[in-house]
């Protein structure tokens, strides 16, 4: 597990290396320590350095880049925070991974019209920071300071999709350079047209395998009038998920639901020092004005006595909420903590919001009988739930017992009506399983892979396409 995955790696072709250095000078470095660090994710598959890493600072500097990778036929993987789960940014092919993080402008906030235009750089944090005299925030939270761009190319979500959407709702347009070089520009700043085809949905969630984001504009909304946030014990997982399914069919405009199984709240205790009780818990939270706020979290706390629910803790003060949140955050290092010196295979699935409280009880027996610990935490107000599987990365017993459970998770997820991924993306991890669910789509996706990257430069070895080195066209 920890060695490369070098098996498809070939070496730069001559004079590549020192005409990139020519084109971007300084920005260029093949130190050891920096290609190591991307060459891998928060995912547990192993390490594949890229050749080399460059720093571009604009727009231009991406295409005169890409144009001279196209040129040598030299894979390029675009790289952000680093930190998705399925080995998105493994150079599993070497090459070039371009570091977006230096293009981190915010170029214009539209406040009268609730949008905003960045660079590829900018993280979620660093955009609200921005924003915080505005009255105004932007919603996507997928825990990780991630950049806005790796978001919108993994087509991520987090704890306030359920009120708010992904980043699929909430990308108006972008700007992408293409495996040609050539300079895009899809959507706009309206928020509806019917003007061609839907570029930017196509690239969002493409992964860097289609075209490399360098600029997007994205939706703000205004910061509510009110916010309150709860967290409420339950006596097990299934009546914390039914109270979750009975909140969403009511119609509760509930912004945020999260629930944390009683081994992620034992990890969370010890982490965030905490002293919650260690039992089954929905952490929620609640948006708008202080009387649909009062209503609706009366609603909610009703339907959870019902099911069981007891220990309510209620949090206004933002210190208070942002406690909370954290602490939400953390659950995943948090988790790590549980077997020290393990590595997690992470994975996620979901299921139609019915078929819920069925998928994870099951999950719940698979976990019962496993040898290692697994937390089950996730954002089940939408039908999405994480696992992250403790595994030691030197034993292979525990890494084929670990990818069994992943496997039965998915393939349950499917059997439901549902996905193998709502929110980590396939990256290389998940490729097999993306041909189980939409088998008969894939073609199509492999013929605009081949229609827009012909040499197949792209971040190669991703999503849809075998893993096999970048051909000349």
């Amino acid at each position: 597990m920890n060695a490369p995955l070098s098996s498809l790696r070939r070496p730069l072709p001559d004079g590549f290396l020192a005409a990139l250095q020519t084109r971007c000078g300084a920005a260029v470095t093949t130190t050891q320590a920096t290609l190591d660090h991307h060459g891998k994710d928060e995912s547990w598959h192993g390490t594949a350095a890229p050749d080399v890493v460059v720093y571009p600072q604009s727009t231009q500097d991406v295409s005169d880049i890409v144009r001279l990778c196209a040129s040598h036929c030299v894979p390029v993987i675009a790289f952000g925070a680093g930190t998705s789960l399925e080995g998105h940014v493994l150079a599993i092919q070497g090459g070039v991974c371009m570091d977006m993080t230096r293009m981190n402008r915010v170029c214009a906030i539209h406040v009268e019209d609730l949008d905003v235009t960045v660079e590829a750089g900018v993280t979620r944090k660093q955009l609200n920071r921005e924003l915080h005299t505005s009255g105004l925030f932007f919603p996507i939270d997928p825990g990780a300071d991630a950049t806005l761009a790796g978001m919108a190319a993994t087509r991520a979500s987090g704890t306030n999709a359920v009120r708010y959407g992904t980043m699929r709702e909430n990308v108006l347009g972008l700007t992408a350079v293409l495996a040609d070089a050539s300079i895009v520009t899809t959507g706009g700043r309206a928020r509806k047209s019917s003007a061609g085809y839907d570029l930017t949905r196509l690239l969002v969630g493409s992964e860097g395998t289609l075209g490399i984001i360098t600029e997007l504009t994205v939706k703000l909304y205004p910061q509510p009038e009110a916010i309150a946030a709860a967290v409420c014990a339950f006596p097990s997982v299934d009546a914390a998920v039914r109270t979750v399914i009975q909140t969403i069919q009511i119609g509760v405009p509930i912004a945020r639901c999260e629930l944390l199984d009683a081994l992620t709240i034992a990890a969370v205790n010890r982490h965030s020092k905490l002293s919650l009780r260690e039992a089954p818990m929905l952490f929620c939270e609640f948006h708008g004005t202080k009387a649909g706020v009062a209503e609706q979290s009366k609603m909610v706390q009703d339907i959870a006595r019902e099911h069981g629910g007891m220990d309510f803790e209620w949090a206004t003060l933002q210190e208070e909420r942002s406690r909370l949140w954290q602490a939400r955050h953390d659950a995943y290092p948090a988790c790590l903590q549980l077997r020290p010196g393990s590595r997690a295979v992470a994975t996620d699935v979901c299921v139609p919001i019915s078929r819920l409280a069925e998928c994870i009880a099951a999950t719940n027996e698979d976990i019962a009988r496993a040898s290692m610990p697994i937390a089950l935490f996730g954002h089940v107000g939408d039908g999405n739930f994480h696992l992250v599987i403790l595994v030691d990365p030197e034993n292979s017993a525990d890494l084929e017992e670990g990818q069994a459970v992943n496997t039965r998770v998915v393939m349950r997820a499917l059997e439901m009506n549902g996905t193998c991924t709502g929110e980590h993306g396939i990256g290389f991890g998940k490729m097999d399983f993306l041909e189980m669910e939409l088998g008969s789509a894939l073609p199509a996706m492999r013929a605009i892979k081949r229609a827009l990257d012909p040499q197949n430069i792209l971040n190669p070895g991703k999503v849809v396409l075998p893993d096999e080195p970048c051909r000349m066209a």
